[in-house]
């Protein structure tokens, strides 16, 4: 009797667009399609272990709910200037909507890891055992928003610099079929684009509060401004997060590719616009649809 494949769900890194993933997660579910390897990289590692952690459903209410203005909150300026992200406004999500401090990734029934980057060497670092929060903290630690992680000796960033969509991981973990997410294609200077057709999108909230705070999110989540004026710090950072992981995904999936590929359709996204939640979860789901068939197919569905 021929054994069930093992199947590998890769989740990319991606910021605001990794809200998708919750949607691909329920789709594939809906499909009878459940991962017995979760990998993710930065946002994908956080969607990732609250899925192993059975704390999906939970996330997916949470960030659904996220406003604009709520969002700004988990940003600040700090006189370390070692990073922009609110650490303690962050873990108290990480603890709430993933998983507690003490869970550990080897009690889970699902496998799971973790990627990030030892900032000295350059080199992959895999987490499969271990606190399932460290290893996210370690995977989503993005140069110029958080401050580097010091694990085991290595300071760690952001595994989307080496590996933005870690099917290489799902493979060694054992999967015979890998399903891999990736929020970064098509997205090299679509964060320009999307500042000049959409401008003020969604300010609901931010029109009810005082000109200060209406700046200050206006700062983070990119406003218009003249072709000849330099972009803001957060545009520069976003832009360049946006052409790196486009390239070294192109690079990584040449040498690597997956059985199944979904690419959902996410350049309108900024890279901090996580209160668009909605919009991401639901085109993660359309995503899934369109890819049925290739799907049914090399799972050998009926």
């Amino acid at each position: 009797m021929k054994s069930k494949p093992k199947i590998g769900l890769a989740l990319g890194s991606g910021s605001s667009r990794g809200w998708s993933h919750i949607g691909i997660i329920g789709a594939l579910a809906d499909l009878g399609i459940e991962p017995d390897i979760i990998c993710g990289t930065s946002i994908g590692s956080i969607v990732g272990a609250s899925f192993v952690a059975g704390n999906l459903p939970e996330l997916e209410d949470w960030v659904r709910s996220l406003t604009k203005l709520e969002t700004a909150r988990f940003f600040e300026i700090s006189s370390a200037m070692n990073g922009f992200v609110n650490t303690k406004r962050l873990h108290d999500f990480l603890n709430k909507c993933v998983a507690r401090d003490d869970a550990a990734i080897e009690s889970f029934d699902k496998a799971y890891a973790a990627v990030s980057t030892d900032l000295q060497t350059g080199r992959e670092v895999w987490f499969t055992t271990g606190s399932i929060i460290e290893a996210v903290w370690a995977s989503i630690s993005l140069p110029g928003l958080f401050p580097a992680i010091r694990n085991d000796g290595k300071w760690l960033v952001d595994g989307g610099l080496v590996n933005p969509v870690p099917v290489s991981v799902c493979k060694a973990l054992g999967a015979d079929i890998v399903i891999a997410v990736n929020l970064n294609g098509n997205i090299a200077g679509k964060h320009f684009e999307q500042q000049k057709k959409q401008p003020n999108h969604i300010n609901r909230v931010t029109g009810l509060v005082t000109d200060l705070v209406r700046e200050y999110t206006g700062d983070l989540f990119s406003s218009p401004v003249s072709e000849d004026q330099p972009p803001s710090l957060f545009d520069a950072i976003a832009g360049s997060v946006n052409i790196a992981q486009d390239r070294i995904t192109r690079s990584r999936m040449a040498g690597d590719p997956p059985d199944i590929l979904l690419t959902p359709r996410l350049a309108h996204i900024g890279l901090l616009e996580f209160y668009r939640a909605s919009e991401a979860i639901e085109e993660g789901r359309n995503c899934v649809q369109r890819m049925q068939s290739e799907i049914r197919h090399v799972l050998d569905m009926a």
